[in-house]
């Protein structure tokens, strides 16, 4: 007994050691190896149901677009991103309290726990639906420790001159992981809609098993903090009613397209508006806020956020669009069936992650060595350009100017990333890491989903306004009674590119099956052809999808603008040990807790 008692304090002894020694000259490879991979698995699965809905609901037998039952697609397809983002800045907060690198451990696991519950989804029919949306929220949660901490424990980690790199993988690695997400969904769910959510457990719990043993906290945690409960309310309140507000004004109310003039999305979005508002007046008057907004007189730190969030506007609609003009247009023209578009949409936007891939890491080198502000600003030029030249293509391009304006898209995205995260990061007192880490994917995540919401709206309002007379007039020359035409002119375009999206003949959706037996054989196979509805739909859709483009640039145009604006960097160095010197912010952050 006294033997066991020995063993176990001197095992005790030997953690504490551990932990109090200081990390070794390769830690920072290991931070820099599990946030990337961390990082890597969230992203993935963050895209990788895009592809494989199709099989999920055919899986628990349910049919997204019946009547009723596109709550449920919605939330499967924006459920993961709208959770994330709304809890990245509380996360944030709560690391800088109680220790990043134990938050993101626990997200590693919880993310683990989640892919876990998805693959083994009892249930079928709705109560399957609402189980998947419920195990991909605790996905998200997982999720958002991950994202909110990584930057912060790269920055803790890293020597300012080698930090641009390391964040450039890690950012590498989000977008990398976007793409892998298209691809792999439609490789596994080809065989079984399970093995989508099974891929993540092993990386989940080898992930978790790694952080736990190898991570250690090398940031100074503050003593005798309290959480701001009423800052923490408002914001995750606020932004959960905001974004769901945008996230229903894509689906179609009463006789419109679209669902803004719902007074359900328009209480949704004056109420979010209102509690940010409250958040905002709670943080300059409580002691301890839970996000201190002196933060954006950082030059540096509001510049860098600024262009981020205008340019995830301008990009993060972007796949979205493009995989919708790809699968409902280019792919059945050029011979592919409907069914396997998914698949091919991901193939076909290799080029984008190309891009990235090239700069992303080289960008953040150099502006390691000559500042941020002239690799950001420049990146964000490109991708103006590319979004204008977009515009010129006809909707059944040539492959190869596509792939080459794609492939700048991303590689002015890789340009712009990780120095301008880089930027973000190095500005900020170290004490407050984890809530900008937390602040800055906020804004990246939240442009995405408004980007998804304004430009689906903007296309949907285009075809609302051009398709019914075409699609009434092509379908009565089919062969399909007048009044049978008429009513599917004038339903709402989202049944016809969510069925598009999902991989679906949009005719064979849209037309009722015992109209579409009544028909020859020959207008059946007109109808259901490759051909008929990309005829249709390609002329107003390239108008909608012009608009989306040229509010891109703008968007990156002012993106690059304030990017300018955001000063020289002066750069600190480390003492090659993983600690840095403070940056100017945390010399002021310093000297004004002695003061």
């Amino acid at each position: 007994m006294d033997t066991a008692t020995s063993n176990v304090e001197a095992s005790e002894r030997r953690r504490a050691s551990r932990s109090q020694r200081p990390v070794g000259p390769h830690y920072k490879w290991v931070a820099l190896t599990n946030t990337t991979l961390g990082v890597l698995m969230a992203s993935i699965d963050a895209s990788i149901v895009l592809i494989s809905l199709p099989a999920i609901f055919k899986g628990i037998n349910i049919d997204p677009l019946a009547p009723g039952e596109s709550n449920y697609f919605l939330w499967m397809l924006l459920g993961y991103m709208v959770v994330t983002a709304t809890l990245l800045v509380t996360f944030g907060r709560i690391s800088d309290m109680f220790g990043r690198v134990r938050l993101y451990n626990l997200g590693f696991a919880i993310f683990t726990v989640g892919s876990i519950l998805l693959w083994l989804t009892p249930g079928t029919g709705n109560t399957g639906a609402l189980e998947l949306i419920i195990f991909r929220f605790v996905q998200g949660i997982g999720a958002g420790f991950l994202f909110s901490n990584s930057a912060a424990i790269l920055t803790d980690a890293f020597p300012a001159h080698q930090r641009g790199f390391a964040l450039g993988i890690n950012q590498i690695a989000a977008i990398l992981g976007s793409v892998i997400g298209l691809i792999l969904g439609g490789i596994l769910s080809y065989f079984s809609w399970r093995l989508v959510f099974l891929v993540s457990v092993p990386v989940g719990i080898v992930g978790t098993v790694w952080a736990y043993l190898m991570l250690r906290e090398v940031a100074t945690i503050r003593g005798k903090q309290k959480i701001d409960w009423a800052g923490n309310v408002t914001f995750a309140i606020g932004a959960t009613v905001l974004l769901l507000g945008i996230t229903y004004g894509i689906e179609p109310y009463g006789g419109s397209p679209t669902g803004w003039g719902n007074p359900l999305v328009i209480a949704a979005l004056t109420i979010g508006v209102v509690l940010l508002a409250a958040f905002i007046w709670i943080e300059l008057h409580v002691k301890d806020p839970m996000f201190r907004l002196d933060l954006f007189k950082i030059r540096m730190f509001a510049a860098g956020n600024a262009s981020s969030f205008l340019g995830s506007i301008a990009r993060g609609g972007l796949q979205f669009m493009l995989v919708i003009w790809l699968q409902g247009i280019w792919l059945p023209l050029h011979g592919y069936n409907y069914d396997v578009t998914p698949l091919w949409a991901g193939i076909y936007m290799i080029p984008l992650m190309i891009g990235f891939l090239l700069m992303g890491p080289l960008s953040g080198y150099l502006s390691d060595r000559f500042g941020a502000r002239i690799f950001s600003t420049t990146g964000m030029l490109i991708q103006t350009v590319s979004f204008l030249l977009l515009t010129i293509l006809p909707a059944n391009f040539d492959y190869i100017w596509f792939a080459v304006l794609i492939f700048f898209l991303g590689l002015g995205q890789g340009m712009f990333s990780s120095p301008n995260t880089s930027s973000i990061m190095g500005s900020v007192p170290a004490e407050q890491r984890g809530v900008a880490s937390g602040m800055r994917a906020t804004f990246q995540n939240s442009g995405s989903i408004v980007s998804i919401g304004v430009f689906f709206s903007i296309i949907t309002a285009g075809l609302a306004a051009a398709l019914p007379s075409t699609l009434a007039s092509g379908l009565t020359h089919a062969g399909v009674p007048t009044a049978v035409s008429d009513k599917i002119a004038h339903l709402p375009p989202t049944s016809a590119l969510f069925a598009a999206f999902l991989g679906y003949n949009p005719m064979q959706t849209l037309l009722p099956h015992n109209v579409l037996t009544a028909l020859p054989a020959a207008n059946q196979s007109n109808l259901l052809g490759h051909s008929f509805f990309p005829n249709l739909i390609s002329s107003p859709f390239m108008v909608g999808i012009h608009n989306v483009f040229y509010l891109s640039a703008a968007m990156c145009l002012v993106a690059a603008i304030a990017s300018l604006l955001r000063g020289k960097a002066q750069q600190d160095r480390s003492t090659g040990t993983g600690e840095q010197t403070d940056t100017p912010a945390e010399q002021v952050s310093t000297s004004s807790r002695a003061r």
